[in-house]
């Protein structure tokens, strides 16, 4: 499985799909139309979270409040605070003004929940709090992170969220997503039942988002705005991103007293972001600006956690194996 998650075929389609707009970028009529599909798909994308997710099952996993609050406070409070750290980068002449921006939106996002819960269980650590506190993270953040990223860009001058944008963030993820929680008494099932072609549909508008954006971008020429050594500083930054925030989890739980499994959710769900959340609503909340350069950054940092995080849970697994195979037979 972690190999096969290195070579995710979804990662590799967004590469491509980024190639192709570099390429061959939508112009004229074929860019409005391209606009048009990205926003009706956005808000289809955003219908489906809310028709999957269960409100009841993130009221159950309140009792193991320490276990949430923990991850949360690291997706939300620790992740934003080293984004708005990074800000001397620019003047630095390490990043552009552009790509910090990305790298500021990335902190700001909720964790994933497939790739969590997935690295969780093949390290032998808690899958129930896992599941729990990712999709707390996601229900939280299609609130959090539009209230965060206007509060803190806008502040920082790193971006230009009007408040006009709030009515497209209504439009386009809120209303959808609530009336996917009121559909779920007729829609519930169904989803269940497909969840594999449904996926398919997820990934294939998140694409088409990735399209989108890097045709924008090809357009406004936006590759003469950025160097191959700002390119390969903004890898190392998230790489060290990345590192700090797997030894502080793993570190701080362990302080605060929580077990091996415990440990494992914390670290997996606290050290990541959402691309299939953020790139979406990123084409809503920086319409009309370099939003192929901003999204540059989440997808970086987003296969850079695919491959630490499947190497660690490799590890934890051969770990379990280990105690387990030398613990005394009753």
């Amino acid at each position: 499985m972690p190999a096969r998650i290195r070579l995710d075929p979804f990662l590799l389609a967004i590469v491509a799909s980024a190639i192709v707009a570099t390429l061959l970028p939508a112009r004229g009529a074929g860019a409005v139309v391209l606009s048009d599909a990205v926003t009706v798909g956005i808000a289809v994308l955003f219908f489906l979270y809310g028709a999957r997710m269960h409100p009841r099952d993130t009221l159950d996993g309140l009792k193991h409040w320490r276990l949430h609050g923990v991850i949360l406070g690291f997706t939300y409070v620790v992740f934003p605070l080293i984004g708005l750290g990074l800000a001397f980068l620019v003047p630095a002449g390490v990043l552009t003004g552009a790509l910090y921006t990305g790298l500021l939106y990335t902190t700001l996002l909720p964790s994933t929940v497939q790739s969590s819960v997935t690295f969780t269980s093949i390290a032998r650590g808690n899958v129930a709090g896992a599941v729990v506190s990712a999709s707390m993270s996601n229900l939280i953040g299609v609130f959090l992170t539009p209230i965060l990223v206007i509060a803190l860009m806008n502040t920082t001058g790193r971006a230009t969220v009007h408040p006009e944008a709030v009515l497209d963030i209504m439009a386009q993820i809120l209303v959808p997503y609530v009336l996917g929680q009121l559909s779920r008494r007729w829609t519930a099932s169904y989803v269940t039942r497909h969840k594999k072609p449904l996926r398919l549909v997820d990934q294939g508008i998140i694409v088409l988002v990735v399209y989108s954006a890097f045709s924008k971008g090809r357009v406004e020429n936006m590759w003469a705005q950025v160097s191959l050594p700002q390119v390969l500083a903004l890898i190392a930054t998230c790489l060290v991103i990345l590192a700090v925030v797997l030894g502080l989890t793993w570190w701080l739980s362990a302080r605060l007293g929580f077990g091996r499994e415990d440990r494992i959710a914390i670290q997996f769900c606290g050290s990541k972001k959402s691309l299939a959340t953020g790139l979406p609503m990123a084409a809503v909340l920086f319409a009309g600006q370099p939003i192929g350069l901003i999204a540059l950054p989440l997808m970086v940092f987003h296969q850079a956690q695919l491959m630490a995080c499947s190497a660690l849970a490799q590890r934890y697994a051969r770990s379990a194996e280990d105690v387990g195979a030398a613990a005394p037979t009753p």
